[in-house]
């Protein structure tokens, strides 16, 4: 199945008129074949999986009405979205808010300021991973280019077995780690990608084709053998079109290419999905494994397609070669320097963890937001966060530049809530083996650097990135493969917190969600005063 853009735009208003968007949700668990092998439990909405895509215009207001069904609680976090004024709105379980419990309802209001490719999805207990994630597609107010046709390539990862079975099978006290390989199946749009319909081209058109990663682990590749193809967007951020053989997509992220078809309608052609993870055990038939789908011109057309296809080495994406459309320059000068390495520590409780800063991150005892809120000029004082939330206080307009090396072999994507930032410089990791080095020269930035907000560090790799702290809240910077986050490679960003005082009050539908959980909403991240952090577990 595809989903197609143009035909949903009949449902909404034009373009001109900003409007108000009712969606309902009723989060349920399922048990469904998604993947064609395996039945299995997955979220699901109104009694279905996977969930409709979402459609709106750049200026109309979501109203995401959520009743949850489940026998725990969830939230619903905007991937991509700024909520300037609104951060309770981001929907992190535990950071801007407690959770929806069960049995009650929460409404999401999100007006975007942004436009272009974007995706929903649970960030409460990595429910994301079992299939609470789908498509938010905000149309553009002026047409990037013209086309003739808007075609969505959802692409996900499917494991025969939920993510909280394989987390505690994998991270286990004495157990080492990384585990022995697991390999995952790759859903389009929400089905086996062997089950994926045609797509159909006109001769002498051209088509928009949105590319967006809703996997936990895997990488993606998409591209269409014998035809043109340009990189116009990028998360939301235009960029000038970029020539490419096809798109090289990390979990979170998305792309739109421009393909321009073919003359005439002699002859059918073949898409290629291929699901992929360069840091596991090759297995051939499952690592990689290729997809393929029909691009049809003429019903009865031979098809053209080449005996086989290595997709291994195709002209795909590069951030660093990229430029953002509108020109934006360099933010300088950095204000705020900070420098992380990805590494994996045995900790008290004797189980391998992931960590950013100092220490794994996990959630405090209060949510982050509220802590910010109610502590005073304290509350510029990382330590009242709680040391595991790993929290880094930011100054209002600083230009804060991260550079993130990737210390082994493991590949990782990062995204950073609240915002886009800017892909200034990659190279080898300051411990990266020789061949490594010779594999990831320094390349900067030429022109106006890249903005995005969830990027792809290969393994022995650094990447330095930069924006701007003008969006008062608290934003979690994390890998979004869900077991490198899970294990705590994140930290926590306190952005502006007297500004967010004077500027945000919590609305009192949020303020009883916690009051339902019996979860505090004043205090330090152990709910206590002070630096007092009795409740808190040891590190």
């Amino acid at each position: 199945m595809l989903f197609n853009i143009v035909t949903t735009a009949l449902l909404v208003l034009p373009l001109c008129f900003s409007a108000h968007v009712d969606v309902y949700w009723d989060v349920v668990s399922l048990m469904l074949n998604r993947d064609g092998y395996t039945t299995r439990s997955t979220y699901g909405v109104n009694g279905k999986s996977p969930i409709p895509p979402i459609y709106i215009d750049r200026g109309d207001t979501l109203a995401l009405h959520v009743h949850n069904s489940l026998d725990e609680p969830t939230a619903i976090h905007f991937h991509g979205m700024f909520l300037k004024g609104t951060p309770y709105y981001d929907g992190t379980g535990m950071v801007t808010e407690c959770g929806i419990p069960p049995g009650k309802n929460f409404t999401y209001y999100v007006t975007p300021e942004q436009e272009g490719t974007y995706w929903i999805h649970s960030h409460y207990n990595h429910q994301d991973a079992d299939g609470l994630r789908t498509p938010f597609i905000i149309r553009d107010s002026t047409p990037i280019a013209d086309y003739e046709d808007d075609l969505l390539f959802s692409l996900e990862d499917w494991y025969s077995v939920p993510f909280q079975e394989r987390v505690h099978s994998i991270l286990k006290a004495g157990v080492p780690f990384p585990p022995a390989p697991e390999y995952a199946y790759g859903l389009i749009n929400g089905y086996n990608g062997n089950d994926t319909k045609p797509i159909s081209f006109k001769p002498g058109k051209k088509y928009r084709i949105r590319v967006l990663n809703m996997g936990i682990t895997e990488q993606f590749k998409f591209s269409l053998p014998g035809h043109k193809m340009q990189i116009i967007e990028v998360e939301g951020e235009r960029t000038v079109p970029y020539d490419v053989d096809g798109v090289d997509v990390g979990p979170g992220q998305r792309y739109s290419v421009l393909v321009e078809a073919k003359d005439t309608d002699e002859f059918n052609y073949i898409y290629n999905v291929t699901i992929y993870a360069g840091f596991i055990t090759l297995a051939p038939g499952r690592n990689p494994h290729s997809y393929f789908g029909l691009v049809e011109y003429k019903p009865d057309a031979p098809i053209n397609a080449p005996a086989s296809i290595d997709d291994s080495n195709i002209h795909a994406t590069n951030d660093i070669y990229l430029n953002s459309y509108d020109e934006e320059p360099l933010l300088e000068p950095v204000t705020k320097d900070l420098v992380f390495k990805f590494t994996t520590k045995i900790m008290a409780d004797n189980i391998t963890h992931s960590i950013l800063g100092n220490y794994p991150y996990n959630t405090a005892l209060v949510p982050t937001i509220y802590t910010a809120l109610t502590m005073g000029d304290l509350a510029t004082n990382p330590n009242v966060y709680g040391n595991q939330t790993q929290a880094q206080v930011l100054d209002y307009g600083d230009i804060v530049e991260i550079e993130m090396h990737a210390t082994s072999t493991l590949d990782h994507t990062f995204h950073l809530h609240g915002h886009k930032f800017q892909i200034v410089e990659y190279g080898p990791a300051f411990n990266a083996p020789d061949e490594y080095i010779a594999k990831n020269p320094v390349r900067r930035f030429k022109g106006a650097p890249l903005k995005r907000d969830t990027l792809k560090v290969n393994g022995f790799q650094y990447i330095k990135i930069r924006f701007k702290a003008d969006n008062p809240g608290v934003w979690l910077f994390h890998c979004h493969m869900d077991i490198h986050f899970y294990m705590g490679l994140a930290v926590m960003f306190i952005e502006a917190p007297l500004e967010l005082q004077k500027t945000v009050t919590m609305p009192e539908e949020i303020n009883q969600l916690c009051h339902d959980l019996n979860v505090k909403t004043v205090g330090n991240g152990a709910g206590n005063a002070g630096f007092n952090m009795t409740g808190l577990p040891v590190l």
